[in-house]
């Protein structure tokens, strides 16, 4: 089994930057790649960002060139930097382990198994 605690959300205003973390504990061996995933209320669950363990990335178009997926593996953290944050960012945001990353005319990521509690991103001035 593998823990996921979440941590940094919180309340910025519209072009501020903020950072959320992901600590990952337990069978932390079976970690492959890892991501962060959102949800707005009313709205599905989407893709923000995931992160293998040999550095690939996926991003979703809509955070391309404002968000950084990056993760210290010694430390089994993932981290999401925001920059450029919109309203629109504003939703409940998930760390996800144990997902795979497949490449069909690009990479996707598939989320695995682990899902962490969640914590919140408001975006409003």
């Amino acid at each position: 089994q593998v823990q996921l605690v979440e941590s940094g959300g919180g309340l910025v205003q519209p072009g501020e930057s903020l950072r959320v973390s992901c600590v990952a504990s337990g069978s932390t061996f079976s970690i492959n790649a890892m991501g962060w995933y959102r949800q707005a209320p009313g709205k599905q669950r989407e893709l923000v960002a995931a992160i293998g363990s040999s550095g690939t990335t996926k991003y979703a178009d809509s955070v391309k060139g404002r968000f950084t997926i990056s993760r210290e593996n010694a430390k089994n953290i993932v981290y999401l930097q925001m920059t450029s944050l919109k309203p629109e960012d504003t939703a409940v945001y998930y760390c996800n382990a144990g997902g795979k990353f497949y490449y069909s005319g690009g990479w996707y990521y598939t989320p695995g198994d682990y899902w962490g509690q969640g914590t919140q991103v408001t975006v409003s001035s």
